[in-house]
């Protein structure tokens, strides 16, 4: 299966368990992995035959700077199937979404939550 890959998307949201992420705020990234066929668009160059890469900045964009949630899990499962409905030429698509410095004792880079999703009867 051919891979479009939308890497280092960068989002400011107010996502978290504590009081103080909601109202504050954090970065947030998003990495997201679309499988699909990409030979017709690859033969045709005709961005209708694939997937435009704005759309999907635009999709996790309404995902990450939206409704506010608890988790980074909801984040990327919301992502996740916001993407599959979106876009019908996806068979599957991978979503990493990446909290930088979480608010959690000891010195810790970041957390991040990844998962891979498929459309039914795929």
């Amino acid at each position: 299966m051919d891979k479009i890959l939308v890497q280092g998307m960068a989002f400011y949201g107010y996502h978290g368990v504590f009081a103080e992420e909601n109202k504050l705020g954090q970065r947030f990234y998003a990495d997201v992995t679309l499988e699909m066929d990409t030979r017709p668009a690859g033969k045709s160059d005709d961005l209708n035959q694939t997937v435009n890469y704005a759309l999907v900045y635009e999709t996790a964009k309404d995902i990450l700077e939206g409704e506010s949630v608890q988790l980074v899990e909801t984040l990327t499962e919301r992502l996740a199937n916001a993407l599959l409905e979106a876009f019908p030429i996806i068979d599957a698509c991978t979503v990493k979404i990446i909290k930088p410095d979480p608010p959690i004792p000891g010195h810790y880079e970041a957390v991040a939550v990844e998962i891979r999703r498929e459309r039914e009867g795929v």
